[in-house]
């Protein structure tokens, strides 16, 4: 038996575009929405009915610690209480070889795309950087999808504290969007670099702001938005505070508890 990993293409999106927009019976989104759901995101969404989100709001993990630099790995890796990216996450390494890395991440854009409704948009924060001498800017990733602009999140403070290296202060969203896509009105008033600090209060080890989040989904129009890698809830927490349902998956059982423990105290200050 060939048990050699199978890399999913993107799918047509001409023929995406030729598709009607399905009408989706809340009875069958009822399992997914308002849910922090604990499993593989490629195997969940699989699962989910085909353009069943209005939104995808996310980060990956960035495969950090494959890093030719030193400020991974050298007890400097960042402002967190002993540096604690550097251990990678609770139940993912962050250290895939690149190749295997792109084509997990090119599987789950394509997953991402069939559940995306046909006037919906995924917001894909990543990270740019120099690995051997070359830059990594993650084209091998987003390249066939549809990428509409990519927007700089400009961000106070910084990981990677290196004697070699200025301290980086900026990432990038990418703006993935499916052919009938336009912003919510008056979002086209925000330009393209974002200052937004970044989180430091918050126990998971890579989490972004929810300002950061709230900003994304208030920029449309969708009534449901999608975190395939939730972490700690913060994209759930924003849809929320926007007044849009939400669906969270992630993999960890101990960011899923983490997730759950503060969108329920985030909802219950949203009710005072």
């Amino acid at each position: 038996m060939n048990n050699d990993p199978v890399l999913r293409v993107p799918v047509s999106f001409d023929a995406m575009l030729s598709a009607s927009v399905q009408h989706i019976p809340a009875s069958l989104m009822q399992e997914w929405v308002g849910k922090v759901i604990c499993g593989d995101c490629i195997e969940l969404m699989d699962k989910m009915p085909a353009q069943s989100v209005g939104a995808i709001v996310t980060s990956p993990p960035y495969n950090l610690l494959n890093s030719t630099g030193n400020g991974m790995k050298n007890g400097n890796g960042g402002k967190w209480k002993n540096a604690k990216l550097m251990e990678g996450y609770e139940s993912h390494d962050d250290n895939m070889p690149h190749e295997e890395y792109v084509e997990w991440q090119r599987n789950c854009l394509t997953a991402m795309m069939r559940v995306l409704r046909e006037d919906g948009a995924i917001f894909y924060n990543h990270k740019w950087r120099v690995q051997g001498g070359l830059l990594q800017d993650r084209a091998d990733i987003v390249s066939g999808f549809p990428v509409r602009q990519i927007i700089i999140w400009k961000r106070a403070g910084g990981m990677n504290f290196n004697a070699g290296y200025f301290l980086p202060t900026y990432e990038v969203i990418y703006l993935i969007c499916k052919p009938e896509f336009k912003l919510a009105e008056k979002a086209n008033a925000f330009t393209d670099v974002w200052n937004i600090p970044q989180e430091m209060n918050n126990p998971h080890p890579a989490s972004f702001p929810i300002e950061l989040a709230q900003r994304c989904i208030e920029a449309t129009d969708a009534k449901i938005i999608l975190d395939p890698f939730a972490g700690s809830g913060t994209t759930a927490i924003a849809a929320d505070a926007c007044g849009r349902e939400w669906i969270a998956l992630e993999i960890s059982n101990e960011y899923c508890k983490l997730a759950r423990e503060r969108i329920t105290a985030s909802q219950k200050l949203l009710k005072k």
